[in-house]
């Protein structure tokens, strides 16, 4: 797994605003169902992209079939789909999202490639890791043995 800071991590979480989740599933045991609830639950406005569920509204948005079809400005796009996939999304995405800050590659998603062109471009990249887990871990909601953690005090 790639080292990133934690505050290169924070950064990202902190000014990301929109983000654009590729790969989208409207199943709820998914990983892109709950990674993108959570992320809409903290804030986030967040944006389905599948050309499989486009036009479904979920999260007060509509689900896009691409990145092309999205009408506002997107600082981050997270991608749930396998490696080989990556590079068309990356080269769509910088194309497509004029001020994408982030690219960012879920747990088990890597393209070296891809990534070394979305950097030129001046985006941020992070690969094999969750947002959603990153920001529990980094923002205090980590969950251990049914306590959040920063909520225990020296009075129990």
């Amino acid at each position: 797994m790639a080292d990133y800071s934690d505050d290169f991590l924070k950064t990202i979480l902190k000014r990301s605003k929109v983000i654009a989740v590729v790969g989208f599933s409207l199943n709820p045991v998914r990983p892109s169902y709950y990674v993108a609830r959570y992320l809409s639950l903290k804030g986030y406005r967040v944006i389905p992209v599948n050309p499989g569920h486009a036009g479904v509204p979920l999260f007060g948005e509509t689900v896009r079939a691409s990145l092309s079809e999205i009408d506002a400005p997107v600082d981050m796009v997270d991608i749930f789909r396998r490696s080989e996939a990556v590079p068309p999304i990356v080269d769509e995405a910088l194309e497509a999202l004029p001020g994408l800050k982030t690219v960012w590659m879920q747990i088990g998603v890597e393209h070296a490639e891809a990534a070394a062109k979305a950097e030129a471009r001046g985006v941020d990249v992070v690969m094999n890791r969750c947002p959603k887990i990153e920001y529990q871990r980094l923002f205090g909601e980590l969950r251990m043995g049914g306590f959040a953690t920063g909520i225990i005090s020296s009075k129990l």
